[in-house]
């Protein structure tokens, strides 16, 4: 199989686990015409890790991160590439053939976004891997905007940690949004949609990638979600609200922990709550001071920018 793809990858300060992403790429059963690191200031060996294995290195000022504005640098520096794929500084790809199953299903023209499995690693504690295994089931599908009464808001569920994405289908919608404050995949995903290009979803082509969030991690994720959808209501209104699949999500948490882990179902209730407060606020956040918007917020240089 040949195929003319790059791979990009935002990082800061990407720790112990950031070698293990970089030795998942190289053992992929074909290679990226580019690796690109686009790096905000780390103080730690990232960089010099990057340049250990090949990667092309950028530097961009972390007080002008943005994860839209960042991703569209990429997609102009890797000019030469026809598909680029996005991954984020602790996935780490599950094994040699994962890039070009993603890959394969570009076959199809009419596919402008394809994106992979997330797997749970065994450290992962039970409510980050319900998580996953909700979001990223062991089927894959074909989503177009005729989905949307059926699947609602899930319809433009993508995620960035490992997603690929055709050259002229994100030139056609104008590339990545650089005012928003996250899920600038989303909002790709969506406008994607909207112009009749459709979202792969590849559950064979997997990356292992988690996270276990504290309470008010999960608080402030939740914030800057509901920021991004009171601020971008048109996907809202598009694809429907994303209550309802936050509704579907509790009760398979619950059901999940029944099973495997009884005694978090009070700590999962009260991050259930803690998750909804978050994403109000957020969705409301106009009426917040801004020193209050940073202190919710997980992505604060948003606010400092803006």
């Amino acid at each position: 199989m040949s195929i003319n793809y790059s791979i990009a990858i935002p990082t800061y300060n990407a720790g112990d686990g950031w070698i293990d992403c970089l030795k998942s790429i190289q053992l992929q059963s074909i290679s990226p015409r580019h690796v690109l690191v686009i790096d905000s200031n780390s103080s730690d060996s990232t960089c010099q890790k990057a340049e250990e294995m090949g990667c092309k290195l950028l530097h961009t000022n972390p007080k002008d991160f943005n994860h839209g504005r960042i991703r569209n640098v990429c997609i102009n520096y890797l000019s030469d590439s026809e598909f680029i794929v996005f991954l984020t500084q602790d996935a780490v790809l599950s094994s040699g053939t994962s890039v070009s199953l993603l890959l394969s299903t570009f076959s199809d023209p009419e596919i402008g976004m394809a994106y992979g499995r997330q797997l749970p690693r065994l450290t992962t504690k039970p409510i980050g891997a319900h998580a996953r295994l909700f979001n990223y089931p062991a089927s894959s599908e074909i989503r177009s905007i005729d989905d949307a009464k059926r699947l609602g808001i899930k319809t433009a569920f993508v995620s960035n940690s490992y997603a690929a994405y055709r050259r002229t289908a994100i030139e056609q919608i104008g590339g990545f949004p650089s005012n928003v404050i996250l899920s600038e995949d989303t909002y790709v995903a969506g406008k994607m949609l909207l112009a009749d290009w459709k979202i792969s979803y590849v559950a064979n082509s997997a990356v292992f990638h988690a996270h276990d969030y504290t309470y008010f991690s999960e608080f402030k994720r939740y914030f800057d979600t509901g920021v991004f959808h009171g601020r971008e209501s048109w996907i809202t209104h598009a694809f429907g609200r994303s209550e309802n699949e936050g509704f579907k999500f509790i009760k398979s948490e619950f059901r999940y922990l029944m099973k495997h882990s009884p005694f978090l179902i009070p700590s999962s209730f009260f991050r259930t709550f803690i998750k909804y407060l978050g994403y109000k606020l957020g969705q409301h956040e106009s009426i917040l001071p801004r020193r209050i918007k940073v202190l919710f917020s997980m992505h604060k240089n948003f606010w400092r920018s803006s």
